[in-house]
């Protein structure tokens, strides 16, 4: 049987499961905030399944596929971008709230156990090399990011609160030593 010429072509000729599979991680890459690429070489099966429980913990769902299905329902979610950078083994780390999370979560386990590189990521529409996703790791939590944000925002006008008030003392004490003047004359 001649290759297929067209990934559709590719997709009517493979068999129903990896059909399913195909659209099964397509509607989840759909879904994704973010997605994260790694080399799951080395791990022994219960290192996997620990991960997978750790992942799964933080609402992050992490899946093994061969790299031609996951670039087919790359394809199929619109983000065919992420196809670049699947070859050899991986693994994929999808996330579905905030962007930093899965980062966070393989890189902890990589610094912990030295397996499980992290290869590439895919965020908000760019893809990312290993150090872009090391870097996004890196990322202080929403939450802190917020708030630094907000005490920023708010030193200013604290500052400006307070010269305003020293302006308004400052011109209340100088109306009250005139009047004090004025009646001792």
């Amino acid at each position: 049987m001649p290759k297929a010429a067209t990934a559709e072509e590719a997709a009517e000729r493979a068999g129903p499961r990896k059909q399913e599979t195909v659209e099964g991680l397509a509607e989840k890459l759909g879904r994704a905030t973010s997605a994260i690429v790694t080399d799951y070489r080395g791990l022994t099966v219960k290192q996997l399944e620990e991960l997978r429980t750790q992942l799964r913990s933080q609402g992050i769902d992490y899946q093994v596929i061969k790299n031609t299905l996951a670039r087919r329902a790359a394809e199929q979610a619109g983000i065919g971008e992420l196809g670049t950078v699947l070859s050899g083994p991986v693994g994929l780390a999808l996330g579905f709230g905030e962007l930093s999370v899965p980062a966070k979560v393989l890189s902890d386990y990589h610094r912990v156990n030295r397996r499980l590189p992290l290869v590439a990521g895919f965020v908000e529409g760019q893809v990312l090399d290993a150090r872009a996703v090391q870097a996004l790791a890196e990322l202080p939590p929403r939450d802190v990011l917020l708030a630094q944000l907000a005490g920023t925002l708010q030193a200013p006008l604290t500052q400006l609160a307070g010269a305003l008030t020293s302006i308004v003392s400052n011109l209340a004490a100088t109306l009250d030593a005139y009047r004090a003047r004025l009646e001792a004359a």
